[in-house]
């Protein structure tokens, strides 16, 4: 048995605020010990059961799976109605960011599809907390209403996110309430990763309510399916309270798992199952088994930025797409997390809040810390870097890889001390020159995304080029015969999730570039052929006539 479930282990605490005696020795432990408990620790999170004690819920329980797919079945009515509906997340520090970073990311994929958005986001303090913690607005539940109120005005159905790993910010207890006050329009949900009994039960300064309380009425409108409460047991974090480790993954997880499965009932009329649930989480359990396989390039990062923090000198996250949000997102809760100066660590992305799509826009003319992009980092930040400072890039082989060897080259002129982070994939990788840019290469290939696998596919069965491939393929995923940049720009996840929405896009890429002709003439070529393997073969015959 687990030794942090026993009833004298730290009897005061709820489970996300309990030391988890897997790491209980880590602020002792070299780079590499460190990357192995993380290892160990983060394993947790995919668990199915709790030795001995089966009223703690985990990823896999029936009953958190069920909610899972009503939610999902919920999200698939709202994409029906767009103009009337509303899906908001909500959360304090590491929860509001998360909230930021799945809305942006599932309304560029409905832009994409040509859908409308019905996505958004609050974060407690506002979008100046994507990059500071604002405390003070995260102990104010008639804030948290304000701004529920002002995101959802003129809506008519309102699925609300509150997220709170502690199942404790005032912030969402309040947003909670409220919603519970009006059904009508509401249907609430809380993510968190404690049991309801060890939900935060002191008094709110200015308010009648305690958040065990808010929960306790849930329960009883979770049994009519009025509201509900997703909070498997994560087992206690690697840093005691930080959850923004397990608990912001598995956030990410959940989420991400009800919003595919809703896009795949309304896109592609796929029927959300338990078993389709199940198949998504063991794909989150294959990215954990992938990045810890590289455990020692992992360690040796971790070895090279603790020593340039030691030297007094910072880490610079310069990333494009989602992971330069990611990065972002880290720097910024190095501050609450470790105690770090504002200045210590921080994030740029490519197009800054362009490429971030916040509700607020850019806040660049609020302080020299809200400069995030690129140009940012170039104009204010390359000028004063030195030896013991340490740069590193993320970025995957479908981004730019121009624009990072260029920035790679300015970077170079003030500092050897560069790295990368790339994500790849099994048939492709770094050229070599780009790589020689860089100290240390984290190049994590992902061998369960089925896209690129299919560019391969296409490549070789067409002898066209990589870039000619990959293009035909965004064409029959989008159905466009010219890809905006925003498509030709979004990475590869973003590209997987659209494809899981539209039928036959391998043999529709490959027929358009058989016949070197449109995706419209490409459909009706296979649309003449009931058998899609008769299509190619026509085609194939055609063109060599």
């Amino acid at each position: 048995m687990e030794t942090w479930i026993t009833a004298g282990y730290e009897p005061s605490l709820p489970v996300t605020e309990k030391s988890n005696p897997l790491t209980r020795d880590i602020d002792k432990a070299d780079a590499k010990h460190i990357v192995h408990l993380l290892k160990n620790c983060d394993a947790e999170i995919f668990k199915k059961e709790w030795d001995a004690h089966e009223s703690y819920q985990t990823l896999s329980s029936e009953s958190v799976i069920q909610k899972m797919i009503h939610l999902a079945k919920k999200v698939e009515e709202m994409l029906k109605d767009p103009e009337e509906s509303l899906i908001v997340m909500s959360g304090c520090g590491t929860s509001g960011r998360l909230a930021c970073l799945l809305a942006t990311s599932f309304n560029g994929l409905l832009k994409e599809l040509q859908h409308d958005q019905i996505y958004s986001y609050i974060i407690a303090g506002g979008d100046k907390a994507l990059l500071i913690s604002q405390e003070s607005t995260e102990d104010s539940p008639q804030r948290g209403v304000e701004m529920l109120r002002m995101a959802c005005e003129g809506k008519k159905r309102v699925l609300f996110i509150g997220i709170s790993c502690g199942l404790s910010a005032p912030f969402v207890a309040g947003q909670i309430d409220f919603c519970m006050h009006n059904l009508n329009v509401f249907t609430p949900v809380v993510m968190g990763f404690n049991p309801v009994k060890m939900a935060r039960n002191e008094p709110i300064c200015g308010w009648p309510l305690t958040f065990r309380r808010v929960l306790e009425r849930m329960e009883e409108l979770q049994k009519s399916n009025e509201a509900f409460i997703i909070n498997p047991v994560l087992g206690p974090e690697a840093i005691s309270g930080s959850s923004r480790l397990k608990g912001g993954s598995a956030t990410k997880i959940i989420l991400e798992t009800i919003f595919l499965a809703g896009h795949e009932a309304f896109f592609s009329s796929k029927n959300i199952t338990v078993q389709h649930i199940l198949k998504r989480m063991e794909i989150y359990k294959e990215v954990h088994t992938v990045t810890y396989s590289q455990s020692d390039k992992i360690a040796f990062l971790v070895q090279q930025v603790g020593e340039s923090l030691q030297q007094s000198g910072h880490v610079y996250y310069i990333g494009w797409s989602s992971l330069g949000v990611m990065g972002v997102i880290d720097a910024s809760e190095c501050i609450p997390t470790f105690g770090a100066d504002i200045e210590d660590v921080r994030g740029f992305i490519s197009k800054g809040y362009d490429e971030l799509k916040n509700n607020e826009g850019d806040l660049s003319s609020v302080g020299p810390a809200f400069r995030i992009g690129h140009v940012d980092f170039v104009n204010d930040v390359l000028p004063h870097v030195s030896k013991s400072d340490i740069i590193i890039f993320l970025f995957a082989l479908d981004n730019d890889l121009h624009d990072i060897e260029t920035l790679a080259n300015q970077t170079k002129l003030k500092t050897s001390n560069l790295h990368a982070v790339c994500h790849a994939y099994p048939e492709f990788s770094l050229p070599i020159d780009l790589q020689k840019m860089f100290s240390s290469v984290l190049s994590i290939a992902w061998p369960a995304v089925p896209l690129e696998s299919e560019g391969y596919h296409i490549k070789k069965f067409t002898r066209c080029s990589h870039s000619e491939s990959f293009k035909a393929l965004l064409q029959a995923i989008y159905d466009v015969e010219e890809l905006t940049d925003a498509m030709a720009d979004a990475d590869v996840i973003e590209h997987t999730i659209a494809a899981s929405t539209r039928t036959r896009v391998l043999p529709t890429a490959l027929v358009i570039l058989i016949r070197h002709c449109s995706v419209s003439e490409a459909k009706s070529r296979l649309d003449a052929h009931p058998v899609i393997r008769e299509a190619v073969e026509a085609c194939l015959a055609a063109s060599q006539g």
